[in-house]
């Protein structure tokens, strides 16, 4: 194929905070061998060259708007998107989250793939009735099937076929290549190498509920070992609050806040076990962190956590901190051999379901997909 009938892809990113410079790597990383080009554009952050060099794109630029100036219509995005559309042969744009929807669809002529991450993305009006004016030219895919079922609901009129679902992923054998061994993991914490660690990785926000944790892991506690520690990585408002509460229930000695950890995902052979006890998480990119180091997994069961764990670990109901709590013991339970064996099932769930390779496959079976994107 010469340069000149070249196809390129449109990626459009709303930020590369958090986990979103490794959901620009996933998608992109969908066109590797197909004879596309991945133009990826962020909306809003400082050009970044180790950014650029993380995306997996041919191309990658840097809009540097700040968020208030992208509130209202966001004329100026727009005008500066249409210019970009307008220098390439995009066949298509992948658009991450509603803004970046919202200017890919007036700034474009393009047909938008819309990758939504969250729950409610629909529920207001004004979103709905967008969608719908734009509907010839919009598709959307969930991060999970929780999330794809919560825009059906939204969008009851849209045929099934538009709004699907695309797994979120993780190349598995780089992610296990980068996470250290436990002893150098539990060193690099600060953790006793002879304790059992229950881990948990995220914002101290009310979505994450570690209110429940802290309870499940107090009423745990007679039934697990005598060394056991509650170990939670991450910052936010709660982080007082939930010191207290621990304090409240006589495990403040048992639980450490080790606050925001760069890089957590490399740490994750420190824990014994993995608990995460969100409230209706999207899909819980943690969780595939946490199977590819091999550690026993408690989720709740609801959002698409339900969907990743399923079959592999262990779920409690939303809030039930009595079922947490015999699920941290029956995982403390286990001997090596029974470690091994849920370390082989999880890792055969990543290969199947949330692998880059295994979601290029299904993403090229998408039908939004094979009717925009023959390859060849």
């Amino acid at each position: 194929m010469t340069r000149s009938a070249e196809r390129h892809v449109l990626q459009f990113c709303h930020g590369y905070d958090g986990p979103f410079l490794d959901c620009a790597r996933q998608y992109a990383s969908l066109f590797a061998g197909t004879g596309y080009r991945v133009t990826t554009v962020f909306l809003t952050g400082a050009a970044d060259s180790e950014v650029a060099a993380a995306c997996a794109s041919d191309e990658v630029l840097f809009m540097e708007y700040s968020s208030k100036a992208i509130r209202g219509l966001k004329l100026g995005a727009i005008g500066d998107l249409r210019k970009i559309a307008a220098s390439r042969n995009f066949s298509f744009c992948i658009a991450h989250r509603f803004k970046p929807i919202y200017i890919a669809l007036l700034g474009t002529s393009l047909p938008v793939i819309g990758v939504h991450h969250a729950f409610d993305d629909y529920k207001r009006g004004t979103r709905k009735l967008f969608a719908h004016i734009f509907r010839k030219r919009l598709s959307l895919l969930g991060v999970s099937d929780a999330v794809r079922d919560d825009m059906r609901r939204c969008l009851p009129k849209w045929p099934s076929t538009r709004i699907q679902t695309l797994y979120n992923r993780i190349d598995v054998p780089a992610l296990q290549a980068s996470q250290v061994s436990a002893r150098e993991a539990r060193e690099t914490l600060g953790l006793a190498a002879d304790a059992f660690i229950v881990g948990n990785v995220g914002r101290l926000h009310p979505d994450k509920d570690q209110a429940t944790l802290l309870h499940g892991f107090a009423a745990a506690l007679p039934g697990l070992p005598g060394n056991s520690q509650l170990v939670i990585l991450g910052k936010g408002r709660l982080e007082q609050d939930l010191k207290e509460l621990a304090r409240e229930l006589g495990i403040g000695d048992r639980v450490l806040f080790l606050g925001q950890v760069p890089d957590a995902r490399n740490y994750f052979r420190a824990f014994d076990v993995f608990a995460l006890s969100s409230d209706h998480e999207p899909f819980g990119m943690v969780l595939l962190e946490a199977m590819a180091a091999g550690v026993p997994l408690l989720a709740t069961a609801c959002g698409g956590a339900r969907e990743v764990v399923e079959g592999v670990g262990i779920l409690f109901p939303l809030g039930d901190a009595e079922h947490l709590a015999q699920g941290l013991q029956h995982l403390a339970g286990m001997d090596d051999q029974q470690r091994r064996q849920c370390a082989e099932l999880m890792l055969d769930r990543l290969r199947e379901r949330f692998s880059d390779r295994a979601v290029r496959d299904t993403f090229w079976r998408l039908p939004q997909v094979t009717d925009l994107a023959p390859r060849g």
